[in-house]
């Protein structure tokens, strides 16, 4: 069935064996909004594994489509930079904060290694009993028997009960991170008409806020959240001088621990009720929950792509991409990978080694906090199947547009007590 689901292609969405290979444009975000991108990237893999567009809304690009080839890329932090762009687009001249994900050695090693503290494993401990804390509360509070959207009660809200703990956040307005993390990924350059003025100010009012909680955690002694960090970090201190810099650590923190874990929330339902019987080996083995919380990562791929820029004229695969050349490591793309995954369009909950995805991404940029994410997915779980039977999708899922966040906007569920 979910190989069924793939496959499907919108009235608005061509079929991509209708199209010439030499042209073939796979960034459109309609195609990913239509969940038709599947057959797009099989294409590719099978006749174009390292595939050149000349032409398309973001300019000429490569597309590395395979699992072993993105893992050569993603490690080879030599010829292939993070620098200044990580998504297919461009930023605007204008506005282009610098965040350490976008940044290549030795800045990048120095701002992670302030803030990996807030996520290290020693913290998981603590975490934990937070974590559950709070998904009892969120679950305990459902409506069992009536409809509602499970991405507005569920995923939305754990995620963001989260991130107010890792920001230390002022948890009344926690409401304003996921707003911010939705207004930093709406952007041109993931494919998404908008307003990228209007976008610009409201990121001025996120900076303006944690500006604030900035000098009030710099005149506190060091504590273990992202802003405390940065203010008291050897190396990031005076980084309030430079609120580019700041404000595009902020948007990378805030949709790194917000968009990746809330959309693995929403397919996890989905994923699950379009292969029931899936479901049904969940609801007689609990003790699969942490395996299938990988096959849901892998599944779903809460994001897309992930983009280099080659630092030299580089031979790869046979193909010639020259310096300056955008090179899109399509994730999405790898965790389908014949080659290397057994029936990898099928959704396997008991699917041996379900971790060894691309989903984290590989090298110096490897997700700094999928430890944090996975384990708000596996307490989620447990906390699901010790009260409800099920968690029934009772209409179509609504997918976000983008060609980079693998999304749900909207997820219908109705709750069955168990018996």
């Amino acid at each position: 069935m979910a190989e069924a689901a793939l496959a499907i292609i919108s009235t608005d969405v061509p079929d991509p064996g209708s199209l010439p290979l030499d042209t073939l444009d796979v960034a459109r975000a309609e195609i990913f909004q239509a969940n038709a991108h599947g057959e797009y990237f099989r294409r590719l893999r099978r006749e174009a594994p390292v595939h050149f567009c000349p032409e398309s809304q973001f300019g000429p690009y490569w597309s590395i489509t395979k699992y072993k080839d993105i893992m050569a890329v993603d490690t080879d932090h030599t010829r292939f930079s993070s620098e200044r762009d990580i998504v297919i687009g461009d930023q605007p001249q204008g506005f282009a904060p610098p965040m350490f994900i976008a940044m290549d050695n030795p800045k990048h090693d120095v701002q992670r290694k302030t803030v990996q503290p807030a996520v290290a494993p020693q913290r998981l401990n603590e975490l934990q009993d937070l974590i559950r804390q709070r998904v009892v509360t969120i679950l305990d509070s459902l409506p069992v028997g009536e409809e509602f959207d499970w991405v507005e009660r569920v995923s939305k809200e754990l995620t963001t009960q989260m991130l107010a703990t890792l920001f230390d956040f002022p948890f009344e307005d926690r409401h304003l991170l996921p707003y911010w993390s939705d207004v930093t990924t709406t952007s041109e350059t993931v494919g998404i008409d908008v307003d990228m003025n209007e976008r610009q100010r409201v990121l001025g009012e996120c900076l303006e806020y944690f500006s604030r909680l900035w000098r009030e955690r710099a005149a506190q002694p060091v504590k273990f959240d992202f802003i405390s960090l940065l203010a008291h970090g050897e190396d990031t201190k005076d980084m309030i001088d430079n609120p580019e810099e700041f404000l595009g650590n902020l948007m990378l923190l805030i949709v790194g621990g917000n968009d990746t874990t809330r959309n693995s929330i929403s397919a996890g339902v989905v994923e699950l009720n379009r292969n029931p019987d899936e479901y049904a080996k969940l609801r007689a083995n609990s003790d699969l929950v942490t395996n299938m919380v990988s096959e849901i990562i892998r599944f779903q791929t809460p994001l897309g792509h992930m983009r280099r820029t080659a630092l030299e004229d580089i031979e790869f695969r046979g193909q010639h991409i020259k310096k300056g050349d955008r090179v899109v490591m399509w994730y999405v793309s790898g965790n389908r990978d014949e080659e290397v995954i057994d029936r990898p369009d099928e959704f396997l909950i008991d699917r041996e080694n379900a971790r060894q995805h691309l989903s984290f991404g590989f090298g110096i940029h490897r997700c700094m906090g999928n430890r944090v994410g996975e384990m708000q997915l596996r307490i989620l779980w447990e906390e699901i199947l010790k009260r409800f039977d099920r968690v029934e999708l009772v209409g179509e899922p609504e997918r976000v547009l983008s060609n980079f966040v693998m999304g749900y906007s909207k997820v219908p569920v109705v709750l069955h007590a168990k018996a």
